[in-house]
């Protein structure tokens, strides 16, 4: 069998024994006082199963680099191709999915964050002439928050997170709460920068008569194409109201901070993998080619 296909089946076969069994993990919303940290958590939480098989995968891609083309030990390709089968129906479903996102028609919402590497705030100009001067700027001042902080490609990244997770049913009810978690800070950080909770309730509900015409799928609790939309479902709506109807709890600050936590984390994750890397490639014969005897063996 070729190099390159067999790390292929091995990255989904042990990639979906380890995360499969992490996702039955139980999983509650955090609940802190602030709502960008409780953001932050259930992100993490969210690609907490995620993160192992991607460690297995660079410790099985620093494999493939000292292993031959082809590969030259014996084992059973039935097994592994066989065994492989369910977690690669799983992943082929979730590249599907997040390539359906970026290839669809962008849905028109009234107003919303669209862009992933160079987020841009779209407004509709038929929307704007309802709401006065005070909703306006506390429309923009939520929007441009998620900017800042590229949630749609967040939420792109989160989507393709929790179909990794299929097919538990919780995993996408855990995208659900990460995504009214992340409308809650996004109202906080707007208001923390001067937005009135009066206004952006009233934009928020502005908002909400004037899309009740469209589908619903368009502006239900997932964000059409990636896009971070002012909008979620009846119920979470009534609850972001009466939320911005109350004091702010305190000052929000997290947006400015948050930036160099990315960083430091991407860079953490980065160094890890290329550890794990090293490691494949000086050990990982000596892991994995007695597991691919044993499949010819047994």
């Amino acid at each position: 069998m070729g190099r390159e296909t067999l790390l292929t089946l091995l990255i989904v076969l042990f990639g979906g024994l380890v995360m499969q069994p992490l996702a039955l993990l139980p999983w509650r919303a955090p609940i802190v006082a602030s709502p960008m940290v409780a953001e932050r958590t259930a992100w993490r939480r969210l690609w907490l199963p995620v993160l192992p098989m991607l460690v297995v995968g660079a410790w099985l891609c620093g494999w493939a680099l000292r292993e031959p083309d082809p590969v030259t030990t014996r084992f059973d390709h039935g097994m592994i191709i066989g065994a492989s089968l369910p977690f690669l129906a799983v992943a082929l479903r979730a590249g599907l999915r997040a390539v359906w996102v970026l290839l669809r028609q962008p849905v028109e919402l009234p107003i919303c964050t669209v862009g992933f590497l160079h987020p841009r705030v779209v407004f509709d100009p038929h929307l704007a002439r309802t709401l006065d001067d005070g909703s306006i700027h506390a429309a923009l001042e939520h929007e441009r928050a998620h900017a800042r902080h590229r949630d749609p490609l967040r939420i792109w990244l989160a989507q393709w997170a929790a179909d990794l997770q299929w097919p538990w049913p919780w995993a996408h009810r855990h995208f659900q709460v990460w995504l009214e978690l992340l409308e809650h800070a996004r109202d906080d950080e707007a208001r923390g920068l001067g937005a009135s909770g009066t206004d952006l309730a009233a934009a928020v509900v502005a908002t909400a008569r004037y899309a009740r015409n469209a589908p619903r799928s368009a502006f239900g609790v997932f964000p059409a194409g990636g896009h971070a939309a002012l909008l979620g479902d009846a119920r979470a709506l009534a609850a972001r109201v009466e939320r911005l109807l109350a004091p702010l709890p305190g000052p929000a600050r997290a947006h400015q901070r948050s930036p160099a936590r990315d960083a430091g984390a991407l860079a953490l994750l980065l160094v890890l993998l290329g550890a794990v890397l090293a490691w494949g490639a000086l050990f990982g014969n000596d892991i994995l080619h007695p597991f691919l005897l044993w499949t010819w063996n047994a």
